[in-house]
């Protein structure tokens, strides 16, 4: 339930899944998870993205309840994303929630579509979020917005995402695709190893200023 499509050194993993929201099992983590360690040594980026309307609604409820929602792979997913030595962009077609959040907020770039919403349900149904995900939200929207999200249960639409800080373009639907592709078009041609130490000089922390 993850497509690959390969152009060169450009690498597009879909979530494709949508008659259940791409909600996520833990054969699709997997098998995600299994595309990035392939890609590391062969794409130069990465375009992240969903089938359908909705980019993920997180864990897969019968396999959340049944001890997903806690299982490692999300952070060794999310780890892998974020060390990966290319550009990676979250193409966010419709709304992001619970999990998934983790395998956005690692990527370098995220576009999303107007009417996107964003919410992190942690609070009301009693998990942690993964590990890693609060000090890259923070690094992102600052330690309040952070708090807002994961601690005050908000749902937050795409507008206001992007007033955050926490996607950094709004792109119609028919042109996302090809608003990623842009952007990772660059990378794509660029000597080898390029974008890995651009992305190292990059800091990863949130600053008032």
């Amino acid at each position: 339930m993850i497509r690959r499509e390969v152009d060169g050194a450009l690498w597009t993993l879909v979530l494709d899944r949508p008659e259940k929201a791409n909600s996520l099992t833990r054969a699709m983590l997997g098998e995600l998870l299994g595309h990035l360690i392939e890609a590391k040594g062969a794409a130069k980026a990465v375009i992240l993205t969903g089938a359908g309307r909705v980019f993920s609604a997180g864990a897969d409820l019968e396999e959340a309840r049944a001890g997903l929602a806690t299982d490692p792979v999300w952070e060794a997913l999310s780890a892998q994303l974020a060390g990966m030595p290319c550009l990676t962009i979250a193409a966010l077609n419709g709304t992001l929630a619970g999990g998934a959040f983790g395998m956005a907020l690692a990527c370098d770039i995220r576009l999303a579509v107007p009417g996107a919403r964003f919410f992190y349900p942690v609070m009301k149904l009693g998990y942690l979020p993964q590990l890693s995900d609060p000090g890259r939200l923070v690094a992102l929207v600052g330690p309040g917005r952070a708090r807002v999200l994961l601690m005050g249960g908000a749902r937050i639409e795409a507008e206001e995402a992007l007033a955050w800080g926490l996607v950094d373009r709004l792109c119609p639907p028919e042109a996302l695709l090809d608003a990623a592709r842009d952007l990772a078009a660059d990378a794509c041609v660029a000597p080898e190893g390029h974008a890995g130490r651009i992305k190292a000089m990059i800091p990863r922390t949130w600053s008032q200023g």
